[in-house]
């Protein structure tokens, strides 16, 4: 089996090019998600997702639905790469003379993914969120400065958003390196069960499309397979996602609870929202995650970091 062995530096290629291509095909969707899942009980500026996303365009321009993309666009290379890389890096280890692997190594294997992930995952996510959340906010001032009046203290307060370099700036001035990494224990939460559930799933459906056991599958069985593994993940970890998401948030909108950790966050979604309220965003992630993971994982299998590598050619001999 000694051919089958992985070449990181291509993986870690794959992986980087698939991430740019999925974030720019989804991120209006994941701006939405993000922007529905911190709006509570009260002031509530959207309806749904297409509310959303009408209502950025109609107040913040198109290229307001990329806000925050340029920090995703940044560290979803890195992200990406060590997610997928390290799922191949366990899946191999795990692995003993080429026997296949069993359920709960191949969930294992997953496990590891998530868990290193979670470096880049983590501060990635802090300023995303900042960013995509800032409209809501400055919208939700403006229709209070609105019903308030244009003298009012209120309509004072609406501000000029903060930029991600500033946002990092605080945050490594007031907490440190420890600032940027709010939230890891909800990100662990959300990305280590995700990994468990998405890669054990898309390999068995991959394989449904291998007419040997060594050869790949067919482009659109790759594609399909993230697809639905992506999708499936997506919404099972959904209440942890809506968690992370709250903890996160440095702003708050009028009248908005602040949490002080994982347990007190979900104790209060499901005391003031209900238990429907984990649900928020569900739709919106399921579409974000299911392309983003169906043209990461076709990508992978074309090998174009084996081609740009020059690895393909040397496979024939």
């Amino acid at each position: 089996m000694a051919d089958k062995q992985i070449s990181l530096p291509a993986k870690l290629i794959n992986g980087g090019i698939a991430g740019l291509i999925g974030v720019t095909c989804v991120f209006p969707i994941d701006l939405a998600k993000t922007r529905l899942q911190n709006q509570q009980n009260g002031q509530r500026m959207y309806t749904s997702m297409s509310d959303c996303l009408i209502k950025t365009i109609r107040s913040e321009g198109y290229f307001g639905m990329y806000r925050g993309a340029a920090v995703n666009l940044t560290l979803v290379t890195p992200e990406k790469a060590i997610k997928l890389a390290a799922n191949d890096f366990f899946r191999q280890a795990l692995s003993k003379d080429g026997k296949k692997l069993t359920l709960v190594k191949e969930m294992l294997a997953g496990c590891g993914a998530g868990m290193c992930q979670v470096i880049v995952t983590t501060p990635m996510e802090m300023l995303k969120i900042q960013l995509q959340d800032a409209g809501r906010l400055a919208a939700q001032k403006k229709l209070m400065a609105s019903q308030a009046g244009p003298n009012s203290a209120v309509a004072e307060s609406v501000t000029a958003r903060p930029t991600a370099i500033q946002i990092s700036r605080q945050l490594l001035r007031s907490d440190g390196i420890a600032g940027l990494y709010k939230g890891l224990g909800a990100t662990l939460l959300r990305d280590v069960p995700f990994s468990i559930i998405y890669f054990p799933l898309f390999a068995n459906l991959n394989k449904l499309g291998q007419k040997t056991p060594d050869g790949k599958s067919p482009f659109f069985v790759s594609f399909l397979s993230g697809c639905a593994a992506g999708c499936t993940a997506a919404v099972a970890v959904n209440p942890c996602d809506v968690i992370k998401t709250r903890l996160q948030s440095l702003q708050r909108g009028v009248n908005e609870d602040t949490y002080s950790g994982i347990i007190d966050c979900a104790r209060k979604i499901w005391r003031s929202e209900g238990p429907a309220a984990f649900l928020k965003g569900a739709y919106c992630r399921a579409l974000v995650i299911a392309p983003l993971f169906g043209i990461a994982q076709v990508i992978y299998f074309i090998g174009i970091g084996e081609f740009l590598l020059g690895l393909l050619p040397s496979r024939r001999d």
